[in-house]
Formats: C-alpha cells, structure tokens, sequence
C-alpha cells in the first residue's frame, strides 16, 4: 500500500485515525498504531513482515545488551551482532544478485543469480534499528524498556517505506508520552495534503513526461527531447522524494510525532555541498554520524572518507552500478568544492552558482536514471548534441504549449516562497479574527487539494513507487 491511492485515502488513514482517538489507553493507542502498521506492510508483501519482526526483535535485544554491559565486552558484541545481521540482512536481499552478475561478468562463469524480492523499505528500517543500536551504545539514548514501544517505534508506517530515517533519540521522549493538540492535528493534514499534491498533480505528470522520453528508442530521441526528459526526471523525483516526506511528516504529526525535515528547497543551492545538506537530510546526516566522523570527518584522510561515504550513499539508492557512479560523481563534485572550487563560487555573482548546480545536479539525474550504463552513454551524446541526432521536434512544441502553466507551477514549487509568505504573513499585524479567518481558508485550500488528487488518482493509470529500490 502506498500513501497515493484511494484505498489508504478513503478507506485505511480515516479507520486508523477513528480508532486511535476513540482509544483513550496510551498502551492501546500504540497497539492501534502497531496493527494498522502491519497491515499496511503486509498488504503488498505479507511474507516480508517476518523479516520486519525479526529486525527489530534482535535489536531490541542488542540495544538492551549494550546499556547493560555499557564499555564490557559484551556491549561490543551486541553492537558487532547488530551491524552483521543487519547489513548481512540487506545486503543478501538488496545486493546479492548484483554482485553475483558482477562476479559473471568478470569472470565469464553462469552462476545462478539470486532472485529474491527486495522488501520494501528495508533500507530505511535496517538504518533505523542500527542507529538505535549505535546509540544506546555510545550513551546518547536509553535503551528503551518496553518491546512493544520499541516495535512500534520501527514498524510505524508513515515512514516504514519511504522515509525519512527517523532515529530513536529523536522521538523517544515521544513514543513513551505524546499528546496531539488541534494545532498539531491541523498542521499534519495540511502537511499530508501537501506532500499527496506534489505526488499526484507534479511527480506522476512530470513521470509520466519522462518515461516517454527516456525510456523509449533513443534513436529517435533529440537533444531538446533529450534535455525536456531529464528535466522532467528532475522535476519528479525531487516531488515524489519531498512529497512522499510531506505526507510521512503530516500522518506523524496527526499521532504525535514529530519527524525531522527531509528537504529544503535543494533546487535552490549553489554549490553540491550546500544541496546534499538540503535533499534527503537524514540519509546525509546518517552517513555523516555514523560514517564519515568515525572514519575521522575532516580531521584525517578526509578525501578518504568522502570517496567511501559517496560509495556508500550511491549503493543505498540501489543494486546497480550506475548508482554507485552517481554517488561517485557527486562525492568529487564535493571534493572539488572543499579543495578549491568552492573559493571560485564565492567570488562569482550568486547566480553563477544557482546554474553550476543545477546543470550538475541534472547530468547527475542522468547517471540515477539509467540502469543500461550503455543506453545511459548513448543519451548522454544525445544530450550535448554530439550523436548526430536532431535538435528539435515538433512534438515537443505541442507538449511546451499544452502545459505551460503546469511547468510554471512545477517550477515555482521548487522555490521557498511558501515559507516566505507565511513569515511575512506572521509580521503583518492582524485583527483578531485573522486567525479564524486563516484556519478556515487553509482547510479549504487543503480540501481543494484532495479533490483534485482523487479526480486525478481516479483517472491516472501512472502511478509509479520509487522507493522499490531502498
């Protein structure tokens, strides 16, 4: 199940939510909050639930041992344990197969390759229970006492499958005493609203652009094609990640959880630097706490550290190496800013900066994009025009014309002028029914939002889950 469709909208979120305030026991509120969990892992892939028990089972145990023993020996062991079973989990079913078809490749051997389904969103979970884990053994949380908290803290669907890594120490407080205000309420469905708009009215459109151009017969692609298609990607991913983040954000906040914030306006940076501490932050701040400064940050071998966590981010987003040569692009991008380039930046007016990162951020939605590292070559001439393919098509005028104010809006939604109006809307002094005033128009504006993404979800058969690969 996923958070766009009309199934979670109408039939699973307004059941969970019914039976969670008519539930008054805290401890019976987070068994509402635990079955409905399950149930929504279970309904694509219900063999795979097994494998989210066992996760955090043993980590509960793990985390339990190392508060325990804390500095002993067996601390070290559980910690050990933790990070073997748990990478050893992931990297059985995420890359097993991928290395399999290397080893075939090199060697010229046929052995069988593994086929296992990837369970979805074992990439966030595993993250998840290992920074617990790492946590409760470095003294920065308390091992949390209670099984079913603790389950209820990894199972929570909101952000099983799609995000952001939510680490323990960040709503412990949270997860043994909450309270939802009206307030809190409120702001959770507008936050959800949100997000599903920039799913269902952006990311699927600007998918459904992409597909068409890039995963077609290149041959018959041109440049301009070619650069609308991965302009398009560009659009859709940044919407569907930040979107799927929204709605992640806003049905935590509707139980009293408050989740970090998973992107800010990243389109917006200038350097490769400054959009890696705005896209998917808690992934970057994950490899930073528990990667990069271990391995010794800035203070040595640094451009070390940063090949190996560039490797490591490119390896999480999927079993293929094309992945892995996005990762690496991005980690000498950021090598060349901390060595020198960054010193360039800062001498050149800001809007050098704003079109250097974004050209380098859409050559690398070319390496994401394409899986086929020979295909990926072939659009890439055709992208700078040295394939001897065409430069225009009329076809592509046709799709300019017909959705020009749809592209507008794509593009102004990638700019912080929401959070602009609203701070100048905060410093403007208001009569005292501006808030009433205020409240009322935002739920209209959010209930406007959900009728065009049910016409749209009801008439949409593009619907696409990125997060199949985490």
């Amino acid at each position: 199940m996923v958070f766009s469709n009309l199934i979670f909208l109408y039939l699973f979120l307004p059941a969970n939510i019914l039976l969670y305030y008519i539930t008054r026991n805290p401890a019976w509120r987070n068994g509402v909050l635990i079955l409905f969990s399950l149930f929504f892992y279970a309904w694509g892939e219900p063999v795979w639930v097994t494998l989210l028990i066992f996760s955090a089972t043993i980590d509960y145990f793990h985390g339990r041992i190392c508060e325990a023993y804390a500095g002993r020996w067996q601390a070290k062991a559980a910690l050990a344990s933790s990070l073997i079973l748990n990478l050893g989990l992931l990297g059985i079913f995420k890359y097993s197969g991928m290395l399999v078809e290397s080893f075939n490749a090199v060697t010229g051997l046929s052995l069988p390759v593994p086929a296992f389904s990837l369970p979805i969103g074992i990439s966030f979970y595993t993250f998840q229970t290992i920074s617990y884990v790492i946590d409760v053994y470095r003294g920065q949380t308390e091992a949390q006492r209670s099984y079913w908290r603790f389950f209820m803290y990894v199972s929570m669907y909101p952000q099983l499958v799609a995000g952001p890594i939510v680490r323990y120490k960040d709503v412990a407080e949270q997860i043994d005493q909450r309270q939802t205000t009206r307030q809190d309420f409120v702001q959770g469905i507008s936050r959800f609203c949100t997000g599903l708009a920039k799913k269902v009215l952006i990311a699927n459109l600007a998918g459904d652009f992409a597909s068409q151009y890039l995963d077609g017969d290149l041959g018959m692609l041109t440049t301009a094609g070619a650069w609308f298609g991965i302009l398009m990607y560009t659009i859709q991913i940044y919407f569907d990640f930040s979107g799927y983040s929204d709605m992640a954000i806003g049905l935590a906040r509707l139980f009293g959880f408050h989740y970090m914030e998973n992107f800010q306006y990243p389109y917006i940076s200038r350097s490769a630097t400054e959009f890696w501490r705005r896209w998917h932050i808690s992934l970057g701040s994950f490899f930073r706490d528990y990667v990069y400064i271990p391995m010794g940050g800035n203070r040595k071998h640094q451009y070390w550290n940063l090949l190996v966590v560039w490797f490591l981010t490119g390896l999480w987003h999927g079993a293929s190496w094309n992945f892995v040569l996005w990762g690496m692009y991005f980690g000498l991008l950021v090598a060349m800013e901390k060595c020198f380039f960054h010193r360039v930046l800062e001498k050149l007016p800001r809007v050098f900066g704003h079109v250097y990162l974004l050209f380098a951020v859409v050559i690398g939605w070319a390496l994401f994009y394409f899986t086929d590292l020979s295909r990926l070559g072939t659009f890439l001439q055709i992208l700078f025009g040295v394939s001897g393919a065409g430069l225009w098509d009329v076809q592509l005028e046709v799709v300019l014309a017909n959705n020009l104010f749809w592209l507008v809006a794509a593009v102004v939604g990638c700019l912080p002028w929401v959070p602009m109006a609203k701070r100048l809307w905060g410093k403007l002094q208001k009569p005292q029914w501006a808030g009433a005033l205020e409240s009322g128009a935002g739920m209209a504006w959010n209930l406007v939002l959900l009728f065009f993404c049910t016409a749209f979800l009801a008439g949409q058969s593009y619907n696409p889950f990125l997060y199949f690969r985490f």
